[in-house]
């Protein structure tokens, strides 16, 4: 894993190249490999994947033919030690979990997985799978080496390879980090900037030297710049955030954990659906929002849900509180099933809601930008706890219009993407619709310990 630039691909189709060579010859003397070559989509795979392959490993030596699969073979190659090299290398893209079973028919010695954070970790399982499967017993030589290399920018810390590097660190697997090209340094005010790294690799082999970074950085969005640049762990997202140019995480993100105003209310904003969310807040006494939690389920019932996930936590986090609980205006529709409500079930559960009083798009959204745009006796009027990293990740760019594919101009569709962004912001809008109505302006309730003590209410 490393920054753009760092030579990561070329390194990948060298080991390769190096491996097969490293082949121990059978009776005839050949040193037999066979590989795949994976990129999650078909055209980055040719003008990306197999150009870098093609830089390194000409066509002179190494014939590729564009059939289906794309293939590279290189037949009798004099490794001028009495030994020839046969390699054969199938260029696949696989984007889909259902992509898997063009690998499941492959006999092979290893696989090179290009751009590993856009792939979903079935493949790599599957991958993994049909290696040291090829030279087989036939061939009367053991396979000297085998296995799966893969190369990747950063991604988010909730992705498959965050997960095995640095929680699980599985067995049998090795993970490398380059150092970034730049360093992100922050500055008074929020400000970042972004010096180059004396430890950056393959600088020497960039025409422009630390320049191709830093042209990079200029202007570019920070977080961007620190996932692909600096090669930190980040979220990097395609398409129009919904809040753009409104949010600044350095502002709006609590820099620990939020406190509660014990004697005022806690409010809820519930999204409905396959999918529901639950988003925890509350009004402090000089107006600003703060966002407590956030709840969010991956499939399943309001009713599951609330006695599953919320309401425990709500005992557990904020015992004794008055709720006041907002929820999408769809809630009150009757289920087909048994005629109940998502809103009415919420009710007979002890959390009497109200539907929100739109689910347009427009006013929804306002109601947030009207509190990330405004300051109150010098502090934000939105302020989200850290723990809420679903939101934030959202605000950041998940939660977003998806660019429409039309050349020469950048247009976006009208209404933001559903994904596991879109649920709990959905009801972070309804719950700010709602709390626009309480009043708790210069009231005098016991105020939260100052940070960074530990929570008087058990947060985490």
């Amino acid at each position: 894993m490393g920054p753009i630039g760092s030579g990561k691909s070329v390194g990948c189709s060298v080991e390769i190249w190096r491996r097969a060579l490293q082949q121990q010859p059978d009776a005839k003397g050949v040193r037999r490999t066979r590989w795949a070559v994976i990129r999650n989509t078909y055209p980055e795979l040719k003008s990306t994947t197999i150009q870098t392959w093609k830089d390194w490993i000409p066509e002179e030596i190494c014939p590729i033919t564009y059939g289906a699969p794309i293939t590279a073979k290189c037949s009798g190659l004099d490794c001028g030690d009495g030994t020839t090299m046969d390699i054969e290398v199938y260029f696949l893209a696989l984007d889909k979990p259902k992509d898997v079973k063009k690998l499941l028919s492959l006999e092979l010695t290893g696989a090179w997985i290009n751009e590993a954070r856009e792939l979903d970790k079935s493949i790599v399982d599957a991958a993994i799978s049909r290696t040291g499967r090829f030279p087989g017993k036939s061939y009367g030589v053991p396979i000297t080496w085998s296995g799966v290399i893969m190369d990747t920018n950063p991604m988010d810390d909730d992705h498959w390879w965050f997960n095995l590097a640095e929680n699980v660190k599985p067995t049998n697997w090795e993970f490398f980090r380059q150092p970034g090209a730049l360093l992100k340094i922050a500055g008074e005010h929020g400000i970042v900037s972004f010096v180059a790294n004396p430890e950056a690799e393959n600088v020497e082999h960039q025409q422009l030297g630390f320049s191709y970074w830093s042209r990079l950085a200029a202007g570019a969005d920070p977080e961007w710049v620190n996932a692909m640049v600096c090669g930190n762990y980040g979220s990097v997202f395609d398409g129009k955030p919904v809040y753009d140019s409104v949010y600044n995480d350095s502002v709006h993100v609590s820099p620990h954990p939020l406190g509660l105003y014990r004697g005022l209310p806690i409010t809820l904003g519930w999204d409905f659906g396959l999918t529901p969310a639950c988003i925890v807040g509350q009004v402090a006494p000089s107006g600003q929002l703060r966002i407590l939690r956030e709840y969010v389920c991956d499939r399943g019932g309001i009713k599951q849900f609330a006695t599953d996930v919320v309401i425990p936590k709500l005992t557990s986090l904020f015992p004794g509180l008055q709720t006041i609980s907002w929820g999408d205006p769809a809630g009150v529709q009757a289920s087909q099933a048994d005629e109940t409500t998502c809103i009415g079930q919420l009710g007979s559960l002890g959390i009497p809601t109200q539907p929100a009083k739109t689910n347009d798009l427009l006013p929804r959204r306002q109601a947030v930008l009207d509190r990330l745009t405004r300051t109150i006796d010098g502090q934000p009027a939105f302020i989200l706890d850290p723990s809420c990293k679903i939101l934030r990740k959202g605000f950041l760019g998940g939660y977003k219009f998806e660019r429409v594919q039309i050349s020469g101009e950048e247009r976006y569709r009208d209404m933001p993407c559903k994904n596991r962004y879109s649920h709990p912001h959905d009801a972070l809008q309804y719950l700010c619709l709602g709390a626009d109505k309480i009043d708790v302006i210069n009231t005098c309730p016991e105020p939260p310990p100052p940070p960074p003590q530990s929570l008087a209410w058990g947060g985490i």
